[in-house]
């Protein structure tokens, strides 16, 4: 599912991003050089840059999962949201709403995101947090992805914006753990997701989206805001916010699935 997410924003990232100028293939320590030259350019300290790129190896794990992903549904809604959205998920996110009933309000005050969309999506991603927010090291899988040729400008990006996580201080690198693809926290957002849309709910001066649950839920819901979502507007398919949560994902079906989820957890 996380790579479905990956594979449904390639396209945006990819007219997005800048053309850097490692090349990609080759010796791996040969590109692991010339991206420690385009981090400094981009402002990277080099004592970042040094301690990021130490000892860092290719990972073929993270290639052979690569290739195996199709990046599309191949299932209907009802098949789908039957295995994603079940009475226990339900009851979970109603338990949450419970729990954190304050802070989702003043969320929702500031961003104009219902807290149900906000925490349908925080139950799908990683089970309310208690899920699998994946265990490979985030340094590692996007050096390895930026070296592949297929989408080498794209990860290229997510592996500076990875760095920029560190230096701003928001992680240290021994807590930058992520998925496949290099998503990270607790809503698995790519590092550029992060750099762009976090915020620092808390207060604490970090946008820590691993453990604090005001930045993980803020930080979504201010992606979607951002992305053009309305407060008090219907989100079904076919509405303006229905097309705005395609920021979150392009997949219609997973949309759908955010949707039925957060109606569920309304009482509707």
């Amino acid at each position: 599912m996380r790579m479905l997410r990956l594979v449904a924003i390639l396209v945006t990232l990819l007219l997005s991003t800048p053309t850097f100028a490692a090349r990609c293939g080759g010796d791996f320590n040969t590109f692991v050089a010339a991206m420690s030259q385009e981090a400094a350019a981009a402002g990277i300290s080099q004592g970042v840059i040094s301690q990021a790129f130490a000892g860092v190896t290719q990972d073929p794990a993270v290639l052979s999962f690569d290739r195996r992903q199709r990046g599309t549904f191949n299932k209907t809604f009802e098949q789908y949201v039957s295995t994603r959205v079940g009475p226990g998920r339900i009851n979970g996110g109603k338990a949450m709403m419970q729990r954190h009933a304050a802070l989702l309000a003043r969320i929702e005050q500031r961003f104009g995101v219902p807290k149900e969309i906000v925490v349908a999506i925080w139950g799908l991603e990683s089970d309310f947090g208690k899920g699998d927010i994946g265990k490979m090291p985030v340094i590692r899988t996007l050096t390895t992805m930026a070296h592949d040729c297929r989408r080498t400008e794209l990860f290229q990006g997510e592996l500076l914006a990875a760095l920029k996580i560190i230096q701003r201080g928001d992680l240290p690198q021994r807590d930058l753990i992520g998925a496949y693809a290099g998503e990270i926290g607790q809503t698995q957002f790519l590092p550029s997701s992060y750099i762009k849309y976090g915020v620092d709910f808390d207060g604490n001066g970090h946008v820590d989206l691993r453990h604090s649950i005001p930045d993980v839920l803020a930080s979504t819901a201010n992606l979607l805001r951002t992305a053009g979502f309305k407060g008090g507007q219907p989100y079904g398919e076919g509405t303006a916010n229905f097309e705005a949560m395609r920021e979150w994902n392009r997949a219609t079906i997973y949309r759908k699935t955010i949707g039925y989820f957060a109606d569920r957890l309304a009482g509707r």
